[in-house]
């Protein structure tokens, strides 16, 4: 799923950030920064959670109608 590998990579993106604005002292821009990575992560698990899980009632009827067919 693309959008899964997006929200990753702008979590990481946004991580180096928060890193290098804690490193600095800029405690303003470390904020927003970290307020972003949490956004971003918090995304990024929930398209991989529908990615794993995906739909639960195409799953059913699949298995209905191959119990049918046998």
């Amino acid at each position: 799923m693309k959008a899964h590998k997006y929200w990753s990579v702008g979590a990481l993106i946004t991580m180096i950030g928060t890193f290098y604005t804690g490193h600095k002292g800029l405690k303003s821009s470390h904020k927003y920064f970290a307020l972003s990575s949490i956004l971003c992560m918090t995304m990024a698990i929930y398209t991989g959670h529908k990615m794993i899980s995906g739909n639960r009632k195409k799953k059913v009827n699949k298995e209905k109608v191959t119990e049918r067919e046998e």
